[in-house]
């Protein structure tokens, strides 16, 4: 299962009580506070990991707290400090506070390590209240709480190249051909219902290049709505350098105007924001060995008039897929990505 949002609740270890205790040896008549101070508690700590992909580990286990301090001894035997909890969140995880919304941290690298609560400081001990004026001291101090927080966990897929399009546009079948992802592929609306990732590589050694690609359930009229599966996976191809806007030219779609796909997905992806109506694009003519010419032409002529790059490719035969490649990988190129 594919969960990439979820909310947690996250609290440190609290600190241990320092001690208030006197020394009882014999012949010490006057021993004086011995009182030890109080561990400090856990803290609460997220690392990025590549051996996540998913936030569901989140989603059954909602709460996590550290481990609390223990308490100061006599003898000043100090308490042992309470274990820190270390929460594993896939690359790509976006942290928000629940209470605020503001951003805590980004995990954009691998080995990432962030405290998200601080454990409390442990109290002191009387041992530590003793002046030359004040030789009994029975002060001692509690140990400090915690902190305590609820966060809101996002995660965005790390890709270079993000797929788009109506249901049925062919991304899966184009992913799936131009990288070892294995997506489900259906002849139906909305196979996919989770994003996919594939690696893509081009050239031979050693001069080969890689870039990963995102396909990203279908797009329809009015998903910034709520409509169909709506916007809610697009946020996985926020951090993408390139799209690849995919348009069914044949006539098994049942829109017949290819170009006012290509618009009407262009709509929702500035209805989502977050700059996605910005980024370059690559227009690719999808299923050409079933093609409608009169589509085919249309398309292709908005596209440059838009000065569009344009592509027509077949997944199924193959046609135009290594001309595709190699044009993603001179857009990822850092001369040629502004």
């Amino acid at each position: 299962m594919f969960i990439d949002q979820t909310k947690i609740l996250v609290k440190a270890g609290d600190g241990g009580n320092g001690c208030m205790a006197f020394r009882r040896e014999k012949f010490v008549p006057r021993g004086g506070p011995s009182g030890g101070d109080g561990g400090r508690g856990g803290d609460v700590v997220m690392v990025s990991s590549q051996r996540h992909n998913t936030l569901i580990h989140f989603r059954y286990n909602p709460e996590h707290r550290a481990q609390r301090g223990e308490h100061g001894m006599g003898s000043n035997c100090s308490g042992s400090d309470g274990k820190d909890i270390v929460l594993q969140v896939p690359v790509g995880t976006a942290v928000y506070d629940q209470e605020t919304g503001e951003l805590v941290h980004d995990f954009q690298q691998p080995d990432e390590r962030v405290v998200v609560a601080k454990g409390g400081r442990g109290g002191r001990g009387n041992q530590h209240f003793a002046t030359p004026t004040h030789q009994a001291p029975r002060e001692h101090e509690l140990g400090r709480t915690g902190e305590e927080r609820n966060y809101r966990l996002e995660l965005k897929l790390l890709a270079d190249v993000g797929l788009v399009g109506y249901p049925n546009a062919g991304k899966s079948t184009l992913i799936s051909r131009i990288s070892a992802a294995r997506p489900k592929i259906a002849d139906y609306p909305f196979t996919t219902l989770e994003p996919n990732l594939g690696v893509v590589t081009v050239g031979e050694e050693p001069e080969q290049e890689s870039f990963v690609v995102a396909d990203v359930p279908g797009l329809i009229e009015g998903a910034h709505t709520g409509q169909g599966l709506g916007i809610q996976f697009l946020r996985h191809i926020e951090r993408t350098r390139v799209l690849v806007h995919l348009v069914d030219v044949s006539d098994a779609s049942g829109r017949p105007d290819a170009v006012e796909d290509f618009k009407v997905i262009n709509k929702e992806l500035a209805s989502f924001g977050n700059g996605l109506d910005e980024k370059p694009m690559i227009v690719a003519a999808t299923k050409i060995d079933a093609a409608n010419p009169e589509k085919l032409k249309k398309l292709a002529t908005h596209a440059k008039r838009r000065k569009l790059e344009f592509h027509a490719i077949s997944a199924v035969t193959g046609q135009g897929i290594e001309e595709l490649k190699w044009a993603l990988a001179k857009r990822l190129r850092p001369s040629e990505v502004a």
